[in-house]
């Protein structure tokens, strides 16, 4: 409707760009905004979306500057390749008796947002709505929330997850159907032979696992246990294994113990290495896993430093659950006051020699755990819990990874509604209360979300 806006009140094309920028700049903070030039038709909208698509940003914040009918819109909308966010603001939060018709001009974007919606809505396409008083510290905490799930969720649809062998027979609850996976949702399985590994391990330079090692003796406490032969083995694969995910792009991975194990030419598991990698911003998961490796990855660049991981055992005194895995785990969210240790612990699983392994406790504090189940088809789902990881006893038997993870909702609740929900036995951690995030990534992405 601009064009007719100018006829009646001269000057406001200008004006209300001016807003928008105003609007950008107050989101400084919590995203980087790139500001298009004011749409005054579908040519414009086709063109502002366009150029937002070719520089590759992460989503779209649709602001109303006046009233905008949607069919201007409605076709640019519905096959944006990027996350949406109708923003529902104003650039006067109150109505005052000195207002004219031009200030109901300027403050008529409620209107089109209805519509706007409306026509989304209709046409099935997933988006998020912020209505808040747009200078307000609570309107940047929203759209903040919805950059990062935006980023993530653009990010996950070019995820490619490398799985090393096989995924573990008979492990039900990681299957799916990777075809409507990657229809659905975006990411792909890319499968990566145990003897491109072998090969790779053979060819890297000396200087290179010379290097690793230096930086685990910087970072971690080693056991002096460990051969100098352990510890340039597991710093080989650990090098090739990255090697190969950077070889074919690939954001995330999964070993499963047998793969490796039954293949001969390996003389132990890589525990370290996804420890060490998941720091690095890889995604992990066991035994081929690759619906969890994907939502690890998610968690890193949803939330930071996504810890895979795995319900263990129910501890009902402290209504809590003993939350670890095999060997791997992201040592950044270890506990701050403790070292994370280098270790030399034997391990019977896949029959090789003692793996290398970082054993450290989960830092005590809020924190939520995020699991991604297939439900058939195109059918997904969010499984989220919100808790407390416990300032909890030590467990000096236990070499690897670990903490109690109290839910909000106890754990006969919470346990009641996983289950409930299929929820797997594989999953994501991320310290901090990021429940409202995950629900903003399953808006984005077309996945059902449950918490418990």
């Amino acid at each position: 409707m601009q064009p007719l806006y100018d006829d009646m009140i001269p000057g406001i094309t200008d004006r209300q760009a001016g807003y928008a920028r105003a609007v950008a700049e107050s989101l400084a903070e919590v995203a980087d905004c790139v500001v298009a030039d004011p749409v005054r038709g579908r040519a414009d909208a086709e063109r502002a979306m366009r150029a937002f698509e070719n520089d590759d940003l992460d989503g779209v914040l649709v602001v109303m500057l006046t009233y905008g009918p949607s069919l201007r819109v409605t076709r640019v909308l519905h096959e944006a390749r990027l996350p949406l966010c109708l923003a529902n603001i104003q650039p006067d939060p109150v109505v005052t008796p000195e207002w004219d018709m031009a200030d109901m001009t300027y403050n008529q974007g409620i209107h089109g947002a209805q519509d706007t919606a409306n026509a989304m809505v209709r046409a099935g396409r997933a988006f998020t709505v912020v209505t808040e008083e747009w200078p307000s510290e609570a309107f940047r905490e929203r759209v903040g929330r919805w950059a990062r799930a935006a980023r993530a969720v653009t990010a996950w649809k070019r995820l490619r997850v490398g799985i090393f062998g096989y995924a573990m027979n008979g492990m039900g609850d990681a299957r799916f159907d990777e075809t409507a996976w990657a229809r659905k949702l975006g990411p792909e399985v890319e499968v990566i032979a145990p003897g491109a590994l072998h090969r790779a391990m053979g060819e890297l330079p000396e200087s290179a696992v010379a290097e690793l090692m230096a930086e685990e003796d910087a970072r971690f406490a080693v056991d002096e246990r460990l051969s100098k032969e352990e510890r340039e083995d597991h710093a080989r694969m650990q090098l090739a294994i990255e090697h190969l995910l950077t070889e074919r792009d690939c954001g995330a991975y999964s070993t499963h113990f047998d793969a490796i194990g039954e293949d001969g030419r390996f003389a132990r598991l890589p525990m370290a290495a996804a420890s060490s990698l998941m720091a690095k911003g890889y995604g992990f998961a066991g035994e081929g896993d690759a619906l969890a490796a994907s939502i690890v990855y998610a968690g890193h660049r949803l939330a930071g430093d996504g810890h895979f991981t795995e319900m263990y055992a129910m501890d009902f005194p402290t209504d809590s659950i003993l939350m670890s895995h095999m060997g791997e785990g992201n040592w950044k969210v270890a506990r701050a006051d403790e070292p994370v240790r280098l270790i030399k612990r034997p391990l019977g699983i896949g029959g090789l020699d003692d793996p290398p392994t970082l054993l450290f406790r989960i830092q005590p504090g809020p924190a939520t755990l995020a699991s991604l189940v297939a439900l058939g088809g195109e059918r997904f789902r969010l499984v989220v819990a919100e808790g407390e990881v416990l300032d909890s006893q030590e467990l000096p038997a236990l070499e690897m990874p670990y903490g109690q993870f109290r839910p909000d909702s106890g754990i006969r609740g919470c346990m009641d509604a996983w289950l409930r929900a299929g929820g797997t036995h594989h999953m994501v951690m991320n310290l901090g209360r990021t429940a409202a995030d995950w629900a903003v990534f399953c808006e984005l992405a077309g996945i059902e979300y449950v918490r418990v």
